[in-house]
């Protein structure tokens, strides 16, 4: 971990487990709270380098999502109201003098919906690469009834263990990530790829990352639903996004970006997770929109 990086474990209950989740500080100012992407390879260190430049000017908190992380995870059969539950209690108990929020993925989608009704809580909202539809009814077109049994098949330990390593493997991360994830395959460096294999191995991920990658976890059931709570957002919002991102989800990006209450970044560079690829180039937007807005 960096220099003035300060490593926290909190304490979250849900379903009648005790959870310890991730969470990094740094940096001194007005408070961001950086929220990274829900997938089988995204904890809060995804968003480390753009946390760092962001700590010259602001005091920045990034966290994992329950479920998610390096740490141990036990088995909950994790669901979109768990998720807006921690994000409240993010918001009103664990960093209540939230400033702005970072999000990524499906991470923008949560921050939509909760601040559609809840806007008084923060002052300015980024989505990175926002998402509302999990890979698999994206590839579909739409979700199935046996996306959910799909699902629930990683639970056993035995039958589920093997199933999740015959899924999420070096071979199929690597094949994602070059695909979907980063535009540069040299970025990927060894030391990279076993960081990232190194969350798929922890105890208990297979629950979440099954859940999110089968659409158990989409904040929305519809493009529809997603843009009505984005039209009800009155604070200051800024999507970025690249334009070589997957054709199927820049689409949805483009359909957001439309609004007429969301400002818009389209990057030349990178794909879903250009921040952090390119962090010195989204630090620099997001910068230019905190300062373009008078505080």
């Amino acid at each position: 971990m960096e220099a003035g990086m300060a490593y926290e474990e909190i304490h979250w209950r849900c379903d009648g487990h005790d959870i310890s989740i991730g969470l990094d500080r740094t940096g001194e100012g007005r408070t961001l709270l950086l929220l990274p992407a829900l997938s089988s390879i995204s904890t809060r260190r995804e968003m480390q380098p753009l946390q760092e430049r962001l700590a010259r000017g602001f005091a920045t908190i990034s966290i994992d999502w329950p479920g998610f992380g390096e740490l141990p995870k036990p088995r909950i059969d994790w669901r979109p109201a768990i998720y807006e539950q921690f994000l409240d209690d993010l918001l009103t108990h664990i960093v209540p003098d939230t400033y702005g929020i970072i999000a990524a993925g499906h991470a923008g989608g949560y921050a939509l919906k909760y601040l559609a009704r809840h806007q008084h809580l923060v002052t300015r909202l980024v989505l990175l690469s926002p998402t509302w539809r999990g890979p698999l009814p994206t590839m579909m077109g739409g979700d199935r009834a046996f996306f959910r049994r799909i699902a629930r098949a990683f639970d056993p330990p035995v039958l589920g263990s093997i199933l999740y390593s015959l899924n999420v493997n070096r071979f199929v991360v690597g094949m994602m990530a070059r695909g979907h994830v980063y535009s540069d395959p040299a970025w990927i460096t060894a030391g990279r790829m076993e960081e990232k294999l190194g969350i798929t191995r922890a105890p208990g991920a297979r629950h979440a990352s099954a859940r999110f990658v089968t659409g158990r976890l989409d904040p929305f059931g519809s493009r529809d639903e997603q843009e009505k709570a984005a039209q009800q957002i009155d604070i200051p919002t800024l999507i970025m996004f690249s334009e070589s991102a997957p054709e199927k989800s820049r689409m949805e990006m483009q359909s957001l970006a439309a609004l007429h209450n969301m400002k818009t970044i389209r990057l030349p560079r990178g794909k879903l997770s250009f921040y952090e690829e390119f962090p010195d180039e989204t630090t620099t937007a997001i910068h230019a929109f905190m300062a373009d807005v008078p505080a």
